[in-house]
Parts: C-alpha cells; sequence; structure tokens
C-alpha cells in the first residue's frame, strides 16, 4: 500500500504509461475496502507519530491539469522523489479528475495519502465529493488536523486558480465549480477548532491568487500566505525542494519555507524558460489589517476625488496602464486582477494617504521573486473591472471587498458604463455606508462597442493629404483611456474584412485631443507568410508581448509571442496557452510548440454589406523548431483601418472605417468612409 518508485523521468522524456500499479501506488491485496473508512485512521493513533517537525496538508485537485497532462502526478512524484526524512510529510487528498496518470488513484473517490522519506501510503478514501464546494474542503482540513497535526502545518491549494472572483481548485468532474475565497474562509473557520492553532502558512500552487482579498480571508487562520499574482506555469512549485528543506530545518517558520518556495518555484521557472512571466511572494497576514487600514484610507481619497468633475480620468488612464495578470485583453480574456502597488501608484495625485498604503504593503509582503515582465510588481494584486463582466462578478466582488470606498468607485464606474457615463445626479451613499447591497442587474443589459461619452469637436474623417484623424471634445477627451487602430483585410472580391488585430501605432495629443493614424504596413506574420491577428498583451521594458488566436492541432489556443524592440530587434514565439475560459477557469502557461504541431491561424471577419460576422480560418502550417516571428509589410492589397477608443466606464468606441491599398511601401487612403 505505497508508492514505491518515482516516475518524474518518464514525464520529462514525454513517456506516459497510464498503468502505474507496478511503480506507483500500490493498495494491497485485500485491504481496499477495510481502509476505505473516513476518518480512515483514529487521531491516537497518529498524533503520537507526527507530533514533531511538518506537516503539509496539500488538497490536490486535478481537473483538466491531470487528466490532460499529468501535473499532478508530476508533483505527486516530487514529494515521492524528497528525502524529507521522518519528521516532514505530505498529507494529501486528490479528487476532481476525470483522469489520472497513477492508475490506482481513484477517478470515483477522494482518495488520501501520506507521503514521507520517499514513500506514500494510502491511508483511504473518503465518499466523492465536489472539490469546489466549501465543506469538501472542510472535511480534509478538521481530517488532516485530527489525525496528522505537528508542531509545524501548512496548507496547499492545488490546482487552477482564478484571482478574487473565481477562486481555486475547478473541479471537472462537477462542471468545473470552484472555491470561492468566501468558502476557503468558511472551510478554515470551521477547522480552527481542530486545529488548535494558526496554520505556519497556506499556499496556492495556482494562478493569480495572490491578491489582498484573499489575504484578508486567510489572515485570521494562518501566519503567512504564498501565491502567485500571474499565470503560473504548467508544472507549478518544486516540491522536492520543499520537502527536502524542511527534513534539513524542521524548526524552519513559515516565512522561512515561504522563501524556499520562491526561489525553488522560479529556478523551476528558469529551467523551461518562463521565468520572465513569474511571480510569487510571501505575505505576513499579521501585518494585512494595517494593509487594509491605509487602503481604506487612501479609497476614500480615491472615491472623493471621483466625485469632483474630471477628478479622476487621468488615475483611470494609469489603472489601465498599471501591471495587471492573467491576459486583461481582447484575445485572451479578463481577470481584471492589477497590481495593488501600481493601482495606488495611480491615485497619487490625489491622495494624503499614498505613502501610508505603499509602506504597508511593503512591510506586510516579506518576500517575493518576479521576472521582467513584472518587475515593478509589488506582490499582491488586487480587482478592478478593467472590463466590465456583468452583474454576478460585481456581486461577488462586493462580497469580498476590503473598502466600501473602494467598492463605491467601482460602483460608479459600473453605474457610468451602463448610463453612458451619466453619473450626475448618481448617489452611492448608502454603498459607502454600508447600508445599501447594489444587484448591478443593468450591468447585463449594455452591448458594449457603442459608447456615447467619446464626443468629438472633429469626427473621424481624412484631410486632403490623406491622413486619418479626429479630435475630441473636451469632455470626450476626458472620459478617453488609450485610443488604437484596428486593422481589416479586404477579400479580392471585396465581399469581407478579416480581422488582423489592433495596432497601437496612433498619434495622439492629450492636451488637444487630438488623434491621427500613424500606420506603417507593417505587422506579425508566421515564416510561411501568414499575417497573425495580433493583440498587445503587456508592453514591457524594451520589449512588448503579443497574443494571437490560433488553433493548435485543432483546438483553440493562444499563441504568445515577444517583439524585442530595444535590443535584437527580433520577434519570437513564447508559448501557447488556453486563456481565460467563460467560466474563468486561466489555462497555465509554459507550453512549448513540439515539431509537427500544426498551427491554424484564427481571425474574426464580416461580411462587408451585411456586417454579418464569422469566424475565419487560415492555412495549416506545422511548427518546425522555428520560434522566429516576421515584422514585415503587410501584403499588397486593400484593408479597412478604424480608430478603436476604450473610455473610462469600460466601453468602447469604433469608428467608422477608412479603406486604404497597401502597394509596397506606399500606403494610401481612399476617400470613402464605411460606417
Amino acid at each position: 500500500m505505497r508508492l514505491k518508485r518515482k516516475i518524474a523521468a518518464a514525464f520529462i522524456t514525454g513517456i506516459l504509461v497510464l498503468s502505474l500499479c507496478a511503480c506507483g501506488i500500490a493498495r494491497g491485496k485485500g485491504t481496499e475496502q477495510a481502509q476505505k473508512t473516513d476518518p480512515p485512521v483514529s487521531k491516537s493513533d497518529v498524533v503520537s507519530d507526527f507530533e514533531k517537525g511538518w506537516t503539509i496538508l496539500v488538497y490536490i485537485c486535478g481537473s483538466n491539469l491531470e487528466s490532460d497532462g499529468y501535473m499532478a502526478t508530476i508533483d505527486i512524484d516530487e514529494m515521492l522523489s524528497a528525502a524529507t526524512g521522518t519528521d516532514m510529510r505530505f498529507v494529501i487528498e486528490t479528487g476532481g479528475a476525470q483522469e489520472w496518470g497513477f492508475s490506482e488513484i481513484s477517478t470515483t473517490e477522494l482518495d488520501r495519502f501520506v507521503i514521507s522519506e520517499e514513500e506514500g501510503e494510502y491511508v483511504g478514501s473518503a465518499q466523492t465529493k465536489n472539490m469546489g464546494a466549501e465543506e469538501t474542503l472542510e472535511e480534509f482540513l478538521i481530517w488532516g488536523a485530527e489525525n496528522y497535526r505537528s508542531e509545524h502545518m501548512g496548507l496547499i491549494l492545488w490546482n487552477h486558480g482564478s484571482g478574487s472572483i473565481n477562486g481555486v481548485c475547478f473541479d471537472e468532474n462537477y462542471d468545473f465549480n470552484s472555491l470561492s475565497l468566501t468558502d476557503i474562509g468558511k472551510a478554515l473557520s470551521a477547522a480552527e477548532g481542530s486545529m488548535g492553532g494558526k496554520f505556519d502558512f497556506i499556499g496556492f500552487d495556482a494562478c493569480l491568487m495572490g491578491t489582498l482579498e484573499t489575504a484578508v480571508q486567510l489572515a485570521p487562520y494562518a501566519e503567512y500566505m504564498v501565491g502567485s499574482q500571474e499565470i503560473e506555469p504548467g508544472y507549478g512549485w518544486d516540491y522536492e525542494a520543499i520537502g527536502e528543506y524542511l527534513a534539513d530545518h524542521t524548526d524552519a517558520d513559515g516565512a522561512e519555507l515561504g522563501a524556499v518556495i520562491c526561489d525553488s518555484f522560479y529556478n523551476a521557472c528558469e529551467e523551461i524558460d518562463a521565468e520572465s512571466s513569474c511571480t510569487l511572494s510571501v505575505t505576513d497576514l499579521d501585518r494585512v489589517d494595517e494593509i487594509v487600514d491605509a487602503f481604506d484610507d487612501f479609497a476614500k481619497d480615491l472615491y472623493e476625488a471621483s466625485e469632483r468633475e474630471k477628478g479622476v480620468s487621468e488615475i483611470i488612464r494609469d489603472i489601465h496602464d498599471a501591471d495587471n495578470f492573467g491576459g486583461n485583453n481582447k484575445n485572451e480574456g479578463y481577470t481584471n486582477m492589477v497590481d495593488l502597488g501600481e493601482l495606488i501608484d495611480a491615485g497619487r495625485s490625489v491622495s494624503k494617504d499614498y505613502d501610508e498604503a505603499r509602506d504597508a504593503i511593503e512591510d506586510a509582503v516579506i518576500y517575493q521573486v518576479k521576472g521582467t515582465d513584472h518587475s515593478n510588481a509589488c506582490g499582491l494584486s488586487i480587482y478592478y473591472p478593467l472590463e466590465i463582466q456583468g452583474s454576478q462578478e460585481l456581486s461577488i466582488f462586493r462580497e469580498i471587498c476590503v473598502s466600501t470606498y473602494y467598492l463605491g468607485f467601482v460602483d460608479k464606474i459600473a453605474h457610468g458604463y451602463a448610463y453612458g457615463g451619466d453619473t450626475d445626479e448618481y448617489d452611492n451613499s448608502a454603498i459607502i455606508a454600508n447600508e445599501q447591497e447594489e444587484d448591478w442587474d443593468y450591468v447585463d443589459d449594455v452591448e458594449p462597442g457603442e459608447s456615447t461619452v467619446i464626443t468629438f469637436t472633429e469626427e473621424p474623417q481624412l484631410d486632403e493629404h490623406g491622413n486619418f484623424w479626429f479630435q475630441l471634445s473636451p469632455d470626450g477627451l476626458n472620459n478617453t483611456v488609450c485610443v488604437e487602430a484596428m486593422v481589416f483585410l479586404l477579400t479580392s472580391d471585396l465581399e469581407d474584412a478579416i480581422c488582423m488585430g489592433l495596432s497601437t501605432d496612433v498619434i495622439g495629443d492629450w492636451e488637444t485631443g487630438v488623434f491621427r493614424d500613424n500606420f506603417d504596413g507593417k505587422w506579425f506574420a508566421l515564416d510561411d507568410g501568414q499575417v497573425l491577428c495580433s493583440y498587445l498583451a503587456e508592453a514591457c521594458d524594451g520589449y512588448d508581448i503579443f497574443t494571437s488566436p490560433i488553433l493548435l492541432n485543432g483546438e483553440e489556443k493562444c499563441l504568445r509571442f515577444v517583439w524585442d524592440y530595444a535590443d535584437t530587434g527580433k520577434v519570437y514565439m513564447i508559448d501557447v496557452w488556453d486563456g481565460i475560459s467563460d467560466i474563468g477557469v486561466p489555462g497555465r502557461t509554459g507550453n512549448s510548440l513540439e515539431e509537427g504541431d500544426v498551427i491554424t491561424p484564427l481571425y474574426d471577419a464580416f461580411t462587408v454589406d451585411t456586417s454579418e460576422t464569422f469566424y475565419y480560418y487560415g492555412e495549416d502550417y506545422t511548427y518546425h523548431g522555428n520560434d522566429e516571428i516576421s515584422f514585415d509589410q503587410l501584403p499588397d492589397g486593400d484593408y479597412m483601418y478604424m480608430f478603436y477608443i476604450d473610455d473610462i466606464y469600460g466601453d468602447y468606441y469604433g469608428s467608422d472605417l477608412a479603406v486604404m491599398t497597401i502597394d509596397g511601401d506606399d500606403i494610401y487612403f481612399l476617400k470613402e468612409l464605411y460606417n
């Protein structure tokens, strides 16, 4: 009944045998049914053996990370590889996946194992339940605390993470239902009596969970939180490094272990060339109240500024430019997770409490690692509606928001989104006083793309020199976040328009409100000449990250690539990932292309006469190991060009379309505009 051999080499080489009974989990003959009790082992049988050192409870909701890629099995194997000694153990519960790399892990029960000294012992199973439900986590925590309580206790939640709104642990056997932050808080509260004290740390081997809202939920029940602000690579944390460190440092506290988790995670990211997007931080939960108090004072200043005419336009522009995590673009979807420190930086001009809020974050985030994509990340994120995604999301946020003033600020943005910026007679003082719960149903009826707050002194037009330009009115300028351009290729019969993506190559004067095209005709393309529909994902120091919709071997994915304009001038692929699903589940990054993979570019398109939309598929392209992408002139032909203007409330305005012709290096607009 032990996990007897390591299997990591099989995964590293890509050779995976699904039936691993001989080298995986063996439940001795005739013992399986006898051990399937809940709890499977009484407290008196085990506490005396495990009262020293460390116990780390690991709640492994395998989900499609396991059934599609055996990522959980790889991490379990890392635990088996660790020379933990006698005073450190991983106590794990497995479930939530339709298939497991270890064939002896059940897909119909929640199996439990104790891993120590390079062996894993099966200790029983609990009744199958949704791992995205609060009561399932609660039962595991109580069972683990009563049977394996040690001097030092840790908890790791393993799976997809989606940040503050959708939480963590998406169970694919139960329609990807997940644990919300309030679910986690309730489960921890229920288990508090069995624990006899706080966890030394609670960590998330999951994406996007390093947020202020998460920290507030955990603070009563743990000393430290370990979590990432960004998407994690699929392989996640290094459990061999964690186990072996604790074998040699049995008296380590949560802060010391947290630093080891961060460093070993960063090193693992380096091994797969994914360190540039890596983030992981350790937060002292005893200091979270100081952040909340200081942030509430800051949020009051921000809210009061929003009550003044033109009080927050520049601030909102800066928030939209702040470091954010998990996509947040038109191709990959939105998590609405923004760096807490940079959001506070954006409001510096209106807040007398800026320094206190920034200092509180610096005091609480005691250790972090971060790559060049996020060189200014503070270690904690916060929800901000970069894109309004409906009343349900806003209602969830209301339950976890740490400041009524900040809730009022977000509420005012939602109201402006729904009512065309009309906030003159809007009163949300009841929300600030915590006397009213807004339902936000009105945002569900908005048809995005028809912003009425983008107004003009001069409408988008072509001048006598063939320049496409416009001038925003003072109010329109005040309501504008950014101006981009969307480019469409016209088919040879001029019947269909195929979207090439968004270009930031627009010249603007934020004093006068005059903007004009600066399009040079260059675009990104595969080495077979196929142009990629491209969207800017992140602007970094000296390089930009772009994303493009593709089919990879027939499945929809996002291809990410870097334009290193400051150093080499080259463009090269980073990886592919799933983006954010319709229910808010982000895929993990770090998925490299393999020779022989088939890439099919995807494009949104519409019929010119009827505006009927459809998907346009490019030609199949077989990847042969060349990661370079060209940045050259678009093919000769006719194109359409429109200004794409984002407003401060999360809506946008699309201008009439100008027709342009590309002929070699020459680009010229025709006089006619299409609406």
